[in-house]
């Protein structure tokens, strides 16, 4: 008796690891990884951040070897996020030559080379001694315009520290626009905008408030999305390509899948995403209780963002996952 089973048989395609990797649609490459790097001022050794194990408030020097190690693993860049020792009403400390971002990204720069896109995070959160990320009015609300100039200062002092792309990451309206006018006025043509076109108002950002000591009170979500948003995100990023962005980003990356895929498929320019700091807690904290595997889990997730349509992702486990998939 002949037996008639289903004449398409996908499953041939998955038959061994051979074949699996021979039909893989989506890879991803260390050089489509950028290391996120927070530096703390005044401080001799890296400090451990509890919520988010394995990642480090760096010092100067400790930061120096993570950018050689960056280079020599080929991934694609790091952004800088600065933690300062006084903060004030308007972030004063953002553009002070010497203030630590600043003085972290001459480090960076120097120590990198031509082998990484060296990135600065360019918001007011980090410096305030309110934790916003922008100037407050007499009513304690984000003033738009007034927040514009002090963004256009640091654009100008973080190019002058050598910052080869901007990260605009404060969700203010014409950020981009009054950016790029700033920088080409001053014939800074060369410095590049990644705009972080579709940000979140998103619970996942919990961990980043250690790592940056925020002094946050209240929430973003006048000026930060709303997670309920698809179409709104497509806005937003359309805004920012119009006022000349040269990357647009997605954040956060993992609940907001069709918010990258939509704008991967309209995008012109390269497309990011952030797997945020939250992201990176949760996988560390299930495989600290033993409920996942923790490399498979790690590179599900970045495989996922890429196959959604990032180009990119910022990830804190960029140089583990370069460094892991050399030895393969």
């Amino acid at each position: 008796m002949t037996h008639h089973g289903p004449v398409i048989r996908p499953r041939r395609l998955r038959a061994t690891p051979a074949w699996r990797r021979l039909v893989a649609e989506t890879r991803v490459h260390p050089a489509e990884l950028i290391l996120p790097l927070f530096v703390r001022e005044g401080v001799t050794e890296p400090v451990p951040i509890a919520s988010m194990p394995g990642v480090v408030q760096h010092s100067l020097d400790s930061l120096r070897a993570e950018i050689a190690r960056a280079a020599a693993a080929g991934i694609g860049g790091v952004m800088l996020f600065g933690v300062p020792e006084h903060r004030d009403a308007i972030g004063t400390g953002a553009t002070d030559p010497h203030g630590i971002l600043n003085a972290a990204t001459r480090v960076a720069v120097a120590e990198a080379g031509d082998a990484l896109v060296v990135q600065t995070d360019l918001c007011l959160d980090e410096f305030t001694d309110h934790g916003h990320c922008g100037v407050l009015d007499a009513d304690g609300r984000v003033d738009n315009d007034r927040t514009l100039v002090r963004y256009r200062e640091m654009a100008l002092a973080q190019a002058d520290a050598g910052s080869h792309l901007l990260g605009l990451s404060g969700m203010m309206d014409g950020q981009v626009a009054a950016v790029r006018a700033v920088l080409d006025a001053a014939g800074r043509h060369d410095v590049a905008i990644l705009a972080y076109a579709a940000k979140y108002a998103s619970a996942f950002y919990g961990p980043f408030r250690d790592a940056v000591e925020s002094q946050l009170q209240g929430n973003r979500r006048s000026y930060q999305m709303d997670p309920a948003n698809r179409r709104e995100g497509a806005r937003e990023v359309e805004l920012d390509l119009a006022e000349g962005a040269d990357i647009v980003m997605v954040k956060p990356a993992m609940s907001y899948l069709d918010v990258l895929a939509d704008t991967a498929a309209a995008s012109p320019v390269p497309v990011w995403a952030y797997q945020v700091s939250g992201e990176y807690a949760m996988i560390e904290a299930a495989v600290a209780h033993g409920w996942i595997e923790r490399e498979r889990a790690i590179d599900e997730s970045l495989v996922g963002i890429r196959r959604a349509g990032a180009d990119a992702v910022l990830t804190y486990w960029a140089l583990e996952a370069a460094e892991r998939w050399a030895q393969v």
